[in-house]
Order: structure tokens, then C-alpha cells, then sequence
């Protein structure tokens, strides 16, 4: 058993002794939540189930309690306002007005609620009420704020509140304010009920950026045990685990993601796009970190096997996976090959619509169904186009060309701002093939100033290539190692123990002739790649360098 595991169990104990579980059954697999209401008792049990659920995102199954409830007891109007909070995705932007909405009209009498009961049904309405979805999200942040406020030992209203002001967060705003005070809300509820799911799981997406990560460690290796029933709940913890570079970690967290959503969708006989492919193209994008680009081109074939036997719509996520796979490998022969030049383009549902891209599907929507704005963001061009890049293929102008034209018919700011760096990593590569460093190296100083105004990235880099990491590449090949391994040590500050940027770091300086340092950084490159596949070349290169400079 891993250290981490035995030390999350261990803490675990410690919380069962302070905080012993009142749940029995099925709800001790989701957590611990405590909710008063004026519902029958029979509702009771499927009200908390769907409550509980519907803290770990599981929105389909938290929908299927929450209307066994009100089944049980028809006037139930709190049963009501939980399937309208299942319409709600609020980290991406996501929502269903309309079944909310009738949802809400369900309530009919609410003399027997009380003033808690009609402050938390008033929000809701407000959630799916007048303006566009941000404004309608400030105006919720405004009501559950008053419910905390009056209701100060009520950890519901809380963690509501902590997820409200996460959900009002949108790509590229500046500051944390939003976050940091969602973080604190839920540590707060987390010391108190160290079983709430909502709890660890908003402490995760408030930290979840390079700097702040290290601040949810505890919560992150906590949560998967919390509700062990619900697959994101197994995934929330790799979010914390890439922003620190845990590789092993971050891999079995993804693994028992996907296993438990397989198990899920065959048990209850779910379409197979309900499956977590989300965890599916994290696991990808881990084992390629880790050098296991066997393991990873296991599940590549998975998803190509899958979407030839069931249909495109079966699978979700796999321009994401396909084109991390090729970028993080280089396998750069394999962009035709996997990659349908026909189909439309469309972006990986992954890619950053919003701070945090892991969006489950909705409980009555088509799970492939992405936001206009996310239509033109085209992982299989960009990823063709830096085939053509970095092996001098003379498609490489045309497909450029057609990136331009991508961008210019964005309706999505932030979004042509990703289109944008795509566009000058592909002119710096081309640059850099007719040996016009200047160029090159100008066109990738644009990109990386554009890269920082960017949110702190959340995941696999919604790049595809991160820009640092590209530059320092560049600057090896136009002879500027020093400058190469600034590079990439402002690549590893955003992304820690990214393969490879460490191996440029130790290419770096290789050829600066600080020995030394580049044998400390093959030896760091060789710990992250210590299950990697035996015959890569980068492993030979590594073990070479250390045995020449012992």
C-alpha cells in the first residue's frame, strides 16, 4: 500500500473517532450531510442520498433521489428545489432553465416551510430567473450569501455558498478573491463535518492553481474515501495532484475514477457517453507524464474500438485524449491517422470553456453538446498543424491559415486568445525551421506573455503545448541554452514535473556545460519516469548523461 493511501486512511481514522458516521447504507458512500425539512419521514433517506449526490456533481443520480422523494411525499417542496439545483452545473457555466423552472413551480404549499425552507426555494428561483447566466450567478451569490449570513452554524448554507461563489467565477478574471473566500467557507464546513462531501470537494476547486494547491492536499486525499460511490468524487483529487506534479497519485485517482463510472453505466444499463471520459483523458495525459505511453495508447485504441462499434456520440472527450496523447509522445505521424480530417470541427468538450473544464453530462442534455462559444476551438487542426511544424511538412501554411481564419470567427474572447497562442507556437515552429530564430523567438515571447493573462491552468494544458515549454525548445535550437532554461523553469512553475519540460531543463544545461545541474535534472526526469516504458529513447538519453558525468 502507497504512502499517500496509508496516510489518508490513517487521517480518515482519526476523523471517524472525532466525527463518527450517523449514515448507514447507501448513504455512507457519499458522505455525511444533515439537511432539516419538513418533508414526511419517508422522503427523508432519498432527499440526503440526492443531496449528498449532488455535492459530488453526480447529477444524474442525485436527480433520481431527489424525485424518489418527492414520490414519496408529493407536497415536498424542498424534494422539488433539489431537482431543480441537478439544472445547475455552475463551474462551467452550464444550465437547464427550463426543467428547473417547472421543477420550482412543483411547490404549491409553503405554509408548513419554514424560513430557512423559502430562503434557500427564493435563491433557486433567482438561479433561474431574469438576465444572462452570469448575472442571474451574481444574484444567487447575493442570496446564499444572506442565508449563510442568517443561518451562520448551518454548514448547507455554507457549502451552497461556497459553490455559489465558484460558480461566479468566469475564464481570465483577475484575482482570487472569489476563490480564496469559497476556500475558506468550505475548510470551515470540512473542520466541522470532516464527512461532507460538498466540503472537500469545493476546497478542491477553490485551490486549484499552481499556487494555492498545496492548501487542499489534505481535502484532495480525503475525498475519494468520503463518497466512494461517485466516480468524480475518485477523480476531484487528481485536479490537486497534477497542480503538484503527483504523477502516481494522480493516475490511481483517474483509474478508479473510470472504473467506477464503467461499473456504474453497466449496472443501471446507462448510455455509454455517460461513462467518465473525462477521467479517461486525465489518465492519458498521466501516463504520458509518467513515460507509460504504452498504457496510454491502450486507452486511445479503447476510445477509437468504442466509437467504431457504438458511434461518435458513445465516446466524449476524444479529441482531447487523442491530441495530448500525440503531443505529449510526439508521435506526430499518428495526426492523420487519428484524427478524421472530415469530421467537424469541433473542440474537445475539455478544453477551458470555463476555470475548471471537468463537466459531467447533464442529466436530460446530450452529453456531447458543447457551448457555441467552444465550436471552433479545433484540437485536431492545431494538433495537425504542429505535426507540420515540428516535422517541416509543407501543409504546415495552409493549415495555419485556416487556424487564422478560426480565430477571426470566435464570438469568444478568452477563447481567441488560445487560438491565438496556438497561431504563433505554429509560426514560431515554422520560423525556426528556415533557422529565422528572431522570428521564432519573437512570436513565442508574444505567446507566453498572452499565456500568463490566461487563467492558472487547471489540468492537461488546454494548449495542447504549453507556450513556455515550446520557447525553451526554440531558444535550445538557436543556441541560447541559459536563456532555454529559463524557459522551462517558468513551464515547470505552471505545471510541476511536466516530462517534458524536465527533460529540457536537463538538455538545457546539457548544453549551457553546467554539468552538475543537468545531471540533477535527468535524475529528477528519471524519478518521475521510473514506470516508464523501457525502450523510450529519453530514458537511454537520461541514464547515458549520468553515467558519463558520475
Amino acid at each position: 500500500m502507497s504512502e499517500s493511501k496509508l496516510s489518508s486512511r490513517a487521517a480518515l481514522f482519526v476523523l471517524f473517532c472525532i466525527c463518527p458516521l450517523v449514515a448507514v447504507g447507501a448513504q455512507s458512500q457519499l458522505g455525511r450531510v444533515d439537511f432539516p425539512n419538513s418533508g414526511a419521514q419517508q422522503a427523508q433517506e432519498p432527499f440526503l442520498k440526492g443531496l449528498a449526490a449532488l455535492h459530488s456533481f453526480w447529477y444524474e443520480e442525485a436527480l433520481e433521489y431527489f424525485q424518489a422523494a418527492t414520490k414519496a411525499d408529493p407536497d415536498f417542496a424542498m424534494g422539488y428545489w433539489g431537482e431543480a439545483m441537478t439544472y445547475n452545473h455552475p463551474l462551467w457555466a452550464q444550465q437547464e432553465a427550463e426543467p428547473a423552472r417547472r421543477a420550482l413551480a412543483k411547490i404549491k404549499d409553503t405554509a408548513r416551510l419554514t424560513p430557512r425552507e423559502r430562503a434557500f426555494i427564493a435563491a433557486a428561483r433567482v438561479l433561474y430567473g431574469e438576465g444572462d447566466k452570469l448575472q442571474r450567478d451574481l444574484a444567487y451569490v447575493s442570496a446564499m450569501e444572506k442565508i449563510h449570513r442568517d443561518n451562520p452554524e448551518d454548514l448547507e448554507a455554507a457549502a451552497f455558498y461556497s459553490l455559489a461563489l465558484l460558480g461566479a467565477v468566469r475564464p481570465g478574471d483577475k484575482g482570487y478573491q472569489r476563490q480564496m473566500k469559497a476556500g475558506a467557507i468550505a475548510l470551515e464546513v470540512y473542520r466541522k463535518n470532516p464527512q461532507h462531501p460538498g466540503a472537500a470537494h469545493y476546497v478542491i476547486h477553490a485551490f486549484d492553481d499552481p499556487e494555492h494547491a498545496i492548501l487542499a492536499l489534505p481535502a484532495a486525499r480525503l475525498y475519494a474515501d468520503i463518497a466512494p460511490a461517485a466516480h468524480h468524487a475518485q477523480h476531484m483529487p487528481s485536479h490537486i495532484f497534477l497542480q503538484l506534479g503527483m504523477w502516481t497519485e494522480a493516475a490511481k485517482s483517474n483509474e478508479t475514477a473510470w472504473a467506477v463510472s464503467d461499473e456504474w453505466v453497466k449496472r443501471k444499463k446507462l448510455p455509454l457517453s455517460l461513462r467518465d471520459y473525462h477521467s479517461n483523458h486525465w489518465l492519458t495525459y498521466v501516463y504520458a507524464q509518467q513515460g507509460r505511453y504504452r498504457e496510454a495508447e491502450k486507452l486511445v485504441d479503447q476510445l477509437r474500438r468504442t466509437r467504431q462499434e457504438h458511434g461518435r456520440e458513445s465516446v466524449r472527450f476524444y479529441d482531447d485524449a487523442i491530441a495530448h496523447f500525440i503531443v505529449e509522445t510526439e508521435r506526430w505521424d499518428l495526426a492523420n491517422k487519428l484524427f478524421d480530417a472530415s469530421a467537424p470541427a469541433t473542440a474537445g468538450a475539455d478544453e477551458h470553456a470555463g476555470h475548471h473544464p471537468s463537466a459531467p453530462a447533464a442529466p436530460s442534455a446530450n452529453p456531447g453538446t458543447l457551448p457555441p462559444q467552444r465550436r471552433g476551438m479545433s484540437a485536431p487542426l492545431f494538433v495537425r498543424a504542429l505535426a507540420a511544424g515540428y516535422t517541416g511538412a509543407p501543409e504546415g501554411e495552409k493549415l495555419l491559415a485556416e487556424m487564422r481564419t478560426q480565430r477571426l470567427h470566435s464570438n469568444d474572447a478568452y477563447g481567441a486568445k488560445t487560438l491565438e497562442i496556438r497561431e504563433l507556437e505554429i509560426a514560431a515552429l515554422q520560423a525556426a525551421s528556415r533557422k529565422n530564430f528572431d522570428e521564432a523567438i519573437a512570436a513565442l515571447k508574444r505567446a507566453t506573455s498572452l499565456e500568463e493573462e490566461l487563467s492558472p491552468p487547471s489540468g492537461p494544458p488546454s494548449l495542447l503545448k504549453p507556450s513556455h515549454e515550446l520557447f525553451g525548445e526554440v531558444l535550445l535550437r538557436a543556441g541560447k541554452p541559459k536563456e532555454a532554461a529559463s524557459a522551462f523553469a517558468a513551464s515547470l512553475a505552471r505545471q510541476p514535473n511536466r516530462a517534458r519540460s524536465m527533460l529540457g531543463m536537463a538538455r538545457a544545461f546539457a548544453a549551457a556545460g553546467d554539468a552538475a545541474a543537468a545531471a540533477a535534472a535527468y535524475a529528477d526526469f528519471l524519478h518521475v519516469w521510473q514506470q516508464a516504458d523501457a525502450d523510450l529513447p529519453e530514458l537511454r538519453e537520461a541514464r547515458a548523461y549520468l553515467q558519463q558525468n558520475r
